[in-house]
Formats: C-alpha cells, structure tokens, sequence
C-alpha cells in the first residue's frame, strides 16, 4: 500500500526521476511553455514554482546557488534571477498555468498538456463575491 506517499514514480529511478525533473525545468524556463504528459505537467509545477520564488528577492548568492543544484544551464539561471524572478515580483505564487490538450499522444493515448509561465500582465481570477444574507430581525 502506497498511504501516504507523495509523487509520481514514472516507472523511472530516483537519479532519472530527478534529472527528467530538473530537465523539464529548466526547458519551461528557457522557453516558457512546454508540452509534455498532463502527469509530468502536474509534477513539474511545484519544482519549477519554488525556483522562481526563489529568484523572486532578487539577486543573492546563495539562493543563486540553490538554482544552479536544480538547473542544468547557468545562463537559464541568471535568466531565472535578471528577468523572470523580477517578473513575479508582486505576485504570491501562481507562476505557472497547466492547460490540458483535448488531444492524446499518438502510441499510448497518454493525456497530454501544455505548461506555461503566466505574463506579467495575467491577472489573478478572484472569486465572485457572494452577496450577504440579510436575516430576518427576528
């Protein structure tokens, strides 16, 4: 029984899970979107999520560093820390968007996705606002 265990194994070992991981970051950093497996979308999200928060302070060697462990190019860190990071400044999480495609890869019929980083001028949707109940006066 699996109770309480977190992630995705992708039939993979611990150093190739982590190094797909690190790979598929890295490319959504470069590029901004990438399409891949809805599965992998969804476990991508929060790795590439915490880098940027990491590179939300501005520059700082040690957070600097942290980023480099994960990323596997330099020049996609300094991109993460000089243009990307600034990005999100004002923003509390949320820099990414997974969006599901209504088409299934040809092979495994393996649901696929598309995950990308949000633009500076996308908005939070914030709910609707319900509107108070007024009691009775009773």
């Amino acid at each position: 029984m699996r109770h309480q265990k977190a992630g995705r194994k992708f039939k993979r070992s611990p150093s190739h899970r982590r190094m797909l991981l690190r790979n598929l970051a890295t490319a959504l950093l470069e590029h901004g979107k990438i399409r891949t497996t809805l599965a992998k979308a969804k476990e991508v999200q929060p790795y590439t999520e915490k880098l940027i928060t990491l590179a939300r302070g501005g520059w700082n060697t040690a957070r600097f560093r942290r980023c480099l462990a994960v990323l596997t190019r330099k020049d996609i860190a300094y991109k993460l820390f000089h243009e990307i990071g600034p990005r999100y400044q004002g923003r509390s999480g949320g820099y990414t968007r997974i969006y599901k495609l209504a088409r299934v890869r040809q092979g495994d019929a393996a649901p696929m996705a598309v995950i990308a980083l949000l633009g500076e001028n996308e908005a939070i949707k914030t709910p609707a606002a319900r509107p108070a109940v007024v009691g009775s006066g009773q």
